[in-house]
């Protein structure tokens, strides 16, 4: 139930957003033919009024008519659109109300954690710009309905026209939100204004420039303003210019500066988090089961008596000591982890390094002649397997099983 809470919200808060768009776009459009229709009925008063004219009333009450017919159209598509997504929000909140059952067998909890995490790769995809293998792995699971898939292909849309250099849907996008983007103080529609005012002067057409600096950039915002006069002050420089902040204007790279800018405002705007769901669940993962013996290095040892040990340790490599059942441990995951934190454990666990079962009661520590200690379930195992000898997995030394002797922690 907690990390629904955590990590969840996205998911209803997404069609909501898009429900409340859709919701007050179609009723601009409706106010917009119902005032129309209500001219229109007041020009019909005013031709009555004066003297009847059959073919005017006729001419009007058929406009009227061709009004009535388009708002109605108008109205049933937002009506659609509005149902779809009205339904959209209700599977999700259905799906979301199903993993908070705490009385549900082990194979319906087992299934709703299987679409959960397909839904996480799904968005990971999605994110790393891997659309196809997203799409095909929401219709093979039959979650299209729970995933933001339609949010990530338009936003896929305005990255790639900007990595051409077009601006034309990234202008369309700002406009399309425009209310919201106020709100929340983005300066994206004055980042892609700027843009195309360094490329009218790309290409020395320094005029044209001037015109849209007018138009678009004449601004008192103290944010603005700053870069507004480095722009202007690039109009008395070659386009070779080494100088700074000149320079950096006319970098090419500030495309894919206004990229990543249009992706963090989208996200801002459909309240998704900078990061994947996916990703934040995987790092919660590993720092819980992070500890210092993930990392630990090991030395291999033959066994030689006095200084041959010590040559054995600077000729031989070190390897890391492994648990088998600890998901840190396995090398690519502990890459992963690397800059993670550690867990936090209030009581220390003792585990055996054979096995990675805890030691306790009924596994007790047994320690070698070698100094080295393991449960007694896994040195058990060797002795039968091996007619009372064990094999120290660290040292390669053989020893009878006899000779452990039980550890005792106080």
């Amino acid at each position: 139930m907690t990390d629904i809470k955590s990590l969840e919200h996205p998911t209803l808060k997404v069609p909501y957003e898009i429900l409340n768009k859709k919701f007050r776009s179609a009723q601009k459009v409706l106010d917009r033919e119902v005032s129309h229709v209500t001219s229109s009925l007041g020009e019909v008063d005013r031709v009555v009024g004066d003297a009847v004219d059959r073919v005017a009333i006729t001419q009007q009450l058929d406009n009227i008519k061709e009004q009535l017919v388009q708002l109605k159209s108008k109205g049933g598509e937002s009506i659609i659109d509005e149902t779809r997504i009205a339904e959209v929000t209700k599977k999700r909140a259905a799906h979301l109300k199903q993993g908070c059952v705490e009385d549900q067998s082990p194979v319906q909890e087992k299934q709703w954690r299987k679409v959960r995490l397909d839904r996480m790769l799904v968005e990971y995809f999605l994110r790393q710009g891997f659309y196809s293998t997203a799409i095909e792995l929401a219709r093979s699971s039959g979650i299209e309905d729970l995933t933001n898939i339609e949010v990530f292909l338009t936003a896929r849309e305005v990255e790639e026209s900007l990595s051409r250099g077009d601006i034309t849907k990234c202008l369309a996008w700002c406009h399309d939100n425009k209310s919201k983007l106020r709100k929340m103080k983005s300066t994206l529609e004055f980042q892609v204004r700027l843009q195309e005012f360094l490329e009218l002067v790309k290409c020395d057409n320094r005029l044209e420039a001037v015109r849209h600096a007018k138009k678009f950039l004449s601004t008192d915002d103290s944010v603005h303003l700053g870069i507004v006069q480095q722009g202007m002050g690039l109009l008395a420089f070659p386009l070779s210019t080494v100088i700074q902040p000149y320079k950096d204007l006319l970098d090419s790279n500030r495309w894919q500066s206004l990229i990543q800018q249009f992706r963090q405002e989208n996200y801002r705007l459909h309240q998704l988090s900078s990061q994947s769901m996916f990703t934040v669940a995987l790092q919660s993962g590993l720092a819980s089961l992070k500890t210092p013996h993930c990392y630990k290095q090991n030395f291999v040892l033959s066994g030689l008596p006095g200084m041959g040990i010590m040559q054995e340790i600077r000729h031989r490599p070190t390897l890391p000591e492994r648990n088998p059942e600890c998901p840190v441990c396995h090398p690519a995951l502990n890459t992963l982890a690397i800059s993670l934190p550690y867990a936090h454990c209030s009581q220390s666990r003792l585990v055996c390094n054979m096995t990675g079962r805890a030691l306790n009661e009924n596994n007790h520590p047994m320690m070698l002649p070698n100094g080295y200690v393991y449960g007694e379930q896994a040195l058990e195992v060797q002795a039968r397997q091996n007619d009372g000898q064990v094999i120290c997995p660290r040292t390669k030394e053989i020893y009878s099983f006899k000779d452990a002797e039980k550890v005792y922690i106080m």
